[in-house]
């Protein structure tokens, strides 16, 4: 049996979800590990999607027993994901609509079944400590989200605070966190999210899922160039998806290029096909089209090889950062003042002079926002590109000295 800690990379890769899938993928290749252990909140297998088999870290817990492991949170808004809701987002299909639709209203038997599907009363169970593990050599968190921690639940931020404070590293993607972090007494290094290193660390790959299948005909389809376009389910009213339809009409006019949509998410509250079949049908140009695959390498080559991207998904917007392409985020219209971790990210990590172009937009700003965008300097997104790798190289080196044994150094710089 070898001495060294088992490393566990944990995090909410656990269901489909485009950037979380990205994370393990990302934290794995930095720490040079190929032994690492993939744990979630419940065990679900992802390989279909271009994922991991996951274990549930509960699981893990158990039959690690005594143990040393090397625990690390792999990134994503976790730290205001409450049980209820990673208990049902890993769930698929009719059991998550039967099991919504059956505990919605029940809030008592709603917390029962949380505990019992989860095996664990935490209230943020994405968010672990030596409480699972009290052997652990260390526990470490990694460009971890929690935006929105000043209004989630008294006990759910305590608990959230006292296990980052008991944390032997923490570091947040966004200075509005850090912030909050800070109020608390909690401190925190700000790094970018994970996912800003896909392009360097997956670029062969995602060149490879380029040649073939659904995206190698979309390409075919599309010779005056596509903008990859994605947005959540919760942009569904049919008056919403009107004023998104005219504009993204006046986008594609504008730019000459087509429409593609694609799922960021299958997972429950995450998009929805029906969405972009609705959106289709009330645009005129022909050249649109609607991209079924869900592989997270597919999703990324879709993206990589789109002349830019528009849409609410964060990690589309990375992605897109990451391959120096346009792109717009988008706001929901009922999002209001408050701060959303997609306009947390763009104001810690975008030059403040060009935010006219990287700040969230309202639906009814997609078209300007778009010309907007697919008019900036090319050789000025991939300087960003270039900085936000070296700003996370930078901040994950004290993990990957920490955990890995020095494959992280051997990095291929693009």
């Amino acid at each position: 049996m070898t001495d060294e800690p088992t490393t566990i990379i944990f995090g909410p890769f656990d269901r489909h979800n485009f950037g979380d899938l990205l994370f393990a993928h990302i934290v794995a290749r930095m720490l040079g590990s190929e032994d690492a252990l993939f744990a979630g909140v419940a065990g679900r297998d992802l390989t279909l999607y271009g994922g991991h088999r996951v274990r549930a870290l509960t699981d893990l817990a158990q039959n690690l027993g005594g143990r040393a492991v090397n625990l690390i949170h792999a990134g994503g808004e976790i730290l205001t994901c409450g049980a209820w809701e990673a208990a049902a987002m890993t769930l698929s299909g009719d059991a998550w609509h039967r099991t919504v639709a059956h505990l919605d209203q029940r809030p008592m038997e709603r917390t029962a079944w949380t505990q019992s599907a989860l095996h664990t009363r935490a209230l943020a169970p994405y968010v672990a400590s030596r409480e699972l593990f009290p052997h652990a050599a260390w526990v470490s968190f990694n460009a971890s989200g929690g935006v929105e921690l000043d209004t989630v639940d008294a006990p759910l931020r305590a608990e959230v605070m006292l296990k980052l404070a008991a944390a032997d590293d923490v570091s947040v993607r966004d200075a509005h966190t850090q912030t909050l972090l800070a109020a608390a007494g909690v401190n925190a290094r700000l790094i970018p999210d994970p996912a800003v290193m896909v392009a360097q660390l997956e670029g062969a790959r995602i060149d490879e899922r380029a040649q073939r299948g659904e995206l190698a005909r979309t390409l075919d389809a599309f010779p005056d160039g596509y903008i990859s376009v994605q947005f959540s389910a919760d942009f569904g009213d049919d008056a919403t998806l009107a004023r998104i339809a005219a504009q993204l009409e006046r986008a594609a006019k504008a730019s000459g290029h087509g429409i593609v949509f694609f799922r960021a998410g299958a997972a429950p509250w995450h998009d929805d096909t029906a969405c972009y079949e609705r959106t289709a049908a009330r645009m005129r140009t022909k050249a649109v089209a609607i991209f079924g695959s869900l592989d997270v390498w597919d999703i990324c080559a879709l993206i990589a090889r789109s002349r830019g991207f528009v849409g609410s998904s964060l990690h589309g917007r990375i992605v897109a950062t990451a391959f120096a392409l346009p792109r717009v985020t988008v706001r929901h219209p009922a999002s209001g003042p408050r701060v959303t971790k997609q306009a947390a990210f763009a104001a810690t990590w975008d030059d403040a002079d060009t935010s006219d172009t990287t700040a969230p937009v309202d639906i009814d700003d997609i078209a300007r926002a778009t010309t907007d965008a697919l008019a900036t300097d090319p050789a000025r997104r991939a300087r960003k590109a270039r900085e936000l790798e070296d700003a996370y190289r930078e901040g994950f080196e004290p993990v990957a000295r920490r955990l890995s044994r020095g494959a992280h150094a051997r990095l291929i710089r693009r």
